[in-house]
């Protein structure tokens, strides 16, 4: 897999749109999976304007092969009715709400190949459903990919005859006495008090048990849905099983050839703990970077971070062929090459080192060991997981991934994850300016100067998984909580304000199992 590979697979999307050169590609600003959000793209197109001399905004095609691919994973992922699934998940943008309902921008279903393709002055971008891999980019002039769909199927007897949490029979006993259930109701009513909230799911698990659970704007228990990069998280728990395995360690070199096996490359000092902490030092731009790094993206005055998201790349590979901007655990940005970076590594690994089947190895190895029969991780052409983003899962699935790192890696007697990665998950990262980040999960601390992030309604020992959208799966050990919060995404479809209820939420639910606690 080489650059030249690389760059042929960006640049083949350009036969699409003859006009633009390479320097002209830009990721549609709406379609990444971090924290970032919608308004901060804004500043970034001046920029990439300064460096490289194309008028302001994306090509067309990046502005397309989002949209195909989110109402392709609506309509065959999640199963959403598909009007409303336009308007909440695929439609990001006032300007794109106005070119559908103006014919400008259209959507063409084929139901028998599972093809969406968007189209809007000429220009297409196409998404196609391979089964358990769900919805891909399709290359240009092709409707394949290059790698073989697998069907992943689960070992795990019928979720309807098999008790929480190994299935999805719950007791029918009544909640004890120290969980308040006035309160319970209270957080969903507040939670889903506004409908312009756009809210998808809201579950609260104490205990281990279920104590609170709601779906809404369509959604329900079985729905697969849109995580975003909560899917981070997930990448971290595929590394910690295979460290309890033996097969890799925190402190280690990054077991990537190409930076192992040349002389004097700085690359060769990356440790799997770096990648973690999203400390690594590899040159990727995103939005906040500064027009000189900008001028260095991969596709100048283009960002890097977004790029797996609406080009049909090789992503694992895009990554681990950026050269060093600073020394490993120097400095921590929010970057997606070091999530992808780690997701090489897991799949080297699991074909290279175990001799298992990569796409299927995660429903073996954790997903089966933890009550989850379903979770549909989602690829680039390559056959990579893409899970910076690219992931759909339940909420009772995310609830049983968080209750993994509640009961500290132990599931049933086994361990699962060692107690030594959950604490280094949970614990900021010391290259970060403010302790907000751990390994793959966000923390909920401040310093002693007020510097981090805090959900104010939450107590300091919280830590999550965060995509965006308003996606998170919060893990609050003091009160012995996992609180899962699922939403469509659209910032043209939710109302500004839906965070002040989702934090009122948040506070009535801790305050449910402890009346001492206020905020």
């Amino acid at each position: 897999m080489t650059r030249i590979r690389l760059l042929g697979a960006v640049c083949g999307i350009i036969a699409l749109v003859p006009t633009l050169a390479c320097s002209d590609l830009n990721p549609d600003g709406a379609a990444n999976g971090g924290g970032e959000s919608a308004s901060s793209n804004a500043g970034s197109v001046d920029s990439q304007s300064a460096v490289s001399g194309s008028p302001p905004g994306p090509p067309i095609y990046m502005t397309l092969s989002g949209p195909a691919k989110r109402f392709c994973s609506a309509i065959w992922v999640s199963e959403r009715v598909r009007e409303e699934a336009l308007y909440n998940s695929v439609l990001y943008t006032d300007k794109q709400v106005s070119d559908y309902e103006g014919g400008r921008l259209t959507f063409e279903v084929e139901e028998d190949r599972r093809i969406v393709t968007a189209s809007s002055e000429g220009v297409q971008a196409r998404a196609r459903h391979f089964g358990d891999q769900g919805c891909v980019l399709l290359p240009d002039h092709s409707e394949e990919v290059f790698f073989t769909p697998r069907a992943v199927k689960s070992a795990l007897p019928d979720a309807a005859s098999t008790a929480w949490p190994m299935g999805d029979v719950l007791s029918d006993q009544p909640l004890p006495d120290d969980v308040d259930r006035d309160l319970l109701a209270e957080a969903t009513r507040v939670f889903f008090a506004n409908s312009d909230d756009k809210r998808a799911a809201f579950l609260v698990l104490h205990r281990g048990r279920i104590v609170a659970e709601e779906y809404g704007s369509g959604a329900h228990r079985d729905m697969q849905l849109e995580s975003w990069s909560m899917g981070k998280s997930l990448t971290a728990t595929l590394i910690g099983r295979l460290i309890q395995m033996g097969s890799l360690h925190l402190s280690q070199p990054a077991p990537v050839p190409a930076w192992q096996n040349s002389d004097d490359d700085p690359r060769a000092d990356i440790s799997i703990a770096d990648l973690l902490r999203m400390s690594s030092g590899l040159r990727f731009s995103n939005t906040d970077a500064s027009p000189e790094q900008m001028a260095r993206s991969f596709v100048p005055g283009q960002v890097d971070h977004r790029l797996g998201y609406v080009a049909p790349i090789d992503a694992f590979q895009f990554s681990v062929s950026r050269d060093a901007e600073f020394p490993p655990n120097t400095v921590g940005r929010y970057r997606n090459s070091d999530p992808w970076t780690l997701g090489y590594i897991v799949r080297r690994t699991v074909e290279q080192e175990l001799g298992d089947e990569y796409l299927t190895w995660p429903q073996r190895s954790l997903f089966d060991k933890i009550g989850i029969r379903q979770f549909t991780l989602e690829t680039d052409p390559y056959g990579n997981f893409l899970l910076t983003g690219y992931n759909f899962g339940t909420a009772r699935n995310w609830a049983r991934l968080g209750l993994l790192y509640l009961q500290r890696g132990m599931w049933d007697g086994t361990r699962l994850l060692s107690e030594e990665f959950v604490d280094f998950v949970s614990s900021p990262a010391p290259a970060w300016e403010d302790p907000y980040y751990g390994g793959l999960f966000w923390l909920n601390t401040a310093d002693e100067s007020g510097r981090g992030g805090r959900v104010p309604s939450l107590p300091t020992d919280s830590y999550n998984a965060l995509g965006a959208g308003d996606q998170k799966t919060y893990i609050i050990p003091s009160r012995e909580l996992v609180i899962v919060v699922q939403s469509h995404r659209s910032p043209a479809a939710r109302a500004p304000d839906r965070r002040d209820r989702e934090y009122e939420a948040l506070g009535l639910a801790v305050k449910a199992v402890d009346p001492t606690w206020s905020w």
